[in-house]
């Protein structure tokens, strides 16, 4: 029996589908630096009624190198109060795209796309909930885990990053989550050392029952791998370079396994959660693309 509770999915990538992603120019509410990361909040209503946990969006961007939107992780909605009908994203400044995101102010209009992808399942039952994250890739699972705390769900979290100023949002992880471990590799805030090690005496204390990772990629393969050995499900968000975000530049491919057979499936469409247990990270790259079965066999339960 399954751990978790199916999503029913975003639809088909067409604008305007009442159950599908949209195209609109929304206005910049807010943006905010939080640490060292930067912030924007779009005001998007019908967006925001559509999101979960592990969503994404695309933008936009302009620039001498610019062409290809961006994808962004969701990292909050709100659908009620002073905020409502808003989307908040989370990004570090890596090159021209996210520079010129970065010098929005409010007011602006910028162009997205979402909500896209698949969201993170949701446990099936009362189960503990592990959710591991690195730098800025933990902002989806504070999202995340805002909803298993409305739902009941008790929520230990993991927050690593290579020094102080990598850690994303400690105060909300806190105030989200039953506990929260806080590392460093530099030992400049919480304990000194790696995920994996704390990770691996969590899970010791025998109280996790599902496990979120969002991240770089190294980190999701790490403690797939660790989750598989343990005999915990997991789920992964992965980082993968979506082209397009609608399914047609296959580019952010990555195999599966499902019912005994290895497809490459999309990031950005059958994504970008998928079951870690079951990624074929040695073949990430390798396996040549093709056409996805109709139907697509379900996915594993583990």
């Amino acid at each position: 029996m399954s751990t978790f509770v199916s999503s029913k999915g975003n639809g088909p990538p067409f604008q305007g589908r009442a159950t599908g992603p949209l195209r609109a120019r929304c206005e910049v509410l807010q943006y905010r630096k939080i640490g060292k990361y930067h912030s924007i909040t779009f005001v998007s209503p019908e967006m925001a009624d559509r999101a979960e946990p592990g969503m994404f969006v695309t933008i936009g961007v302009e620039g001498h190198s610019t062409v290809l939107r961006r994808p962004f992780a969701i990292y909050q909605v709100s659908r009620h109060g002073p905020w409502a009908g808003t989307v908040e994203i989370v990004f570090d400044v890596v090159g021209e795209g996210t520079r010129w995101l970065a010098s929005r102010v409010k007011h602006d209009t910028v162009d997205l796309v979402g909500p896209l992808g698949t969201p993170f399942p949701l446990p099936k039952q009362n189960v503990g909930c592990l959710l591991v994250g690195q730098g800025y890739g933990a902002a989806p699972l504070l999202y995340l885990a805002g909803v298993l705390q409305q739902r009941g769900f008790r929520a230990d979290m993991i927050i690593g990053a290579k020094d102080a100023d990598g850690i994303f949002n400690a105060i909300e992880a806190k105030r989200l989550s039953a506990t929260t471990i806080l590392v460093t590799e530099d030992g400049s805030l919480g304990e000194e050392g790696n995920i994996l090690d704390v990770m691996d005496r969590h899970l010791d204390l025998g109280r996790t029952g599902l496990i979120y990772a969002s991240g770089p990629m190294p980190l999701l393969r790490d403690v797939s791998e660790l989750a598989a050995s343990r005999g915990v499900p997991i789920r992964v968000a992965v980082e993968e370079a979506m082209a397009c975000g609608t399914g047609v530049c296959w580019t952010c491919v990555m195999p599966v396994e499902r019912k005994g057979a290895v497809y490459n499936l999309r990031s950005c469409i059958e994504g970008p959660v998928f079951n870690g247990a079951k990624v074929q990270w040695d073949a990430i790259g390798a396996l040549p693309v093709h056409d996805i079965p109709e139907p697509l066999p379900e996915e594993d339960e583990a």
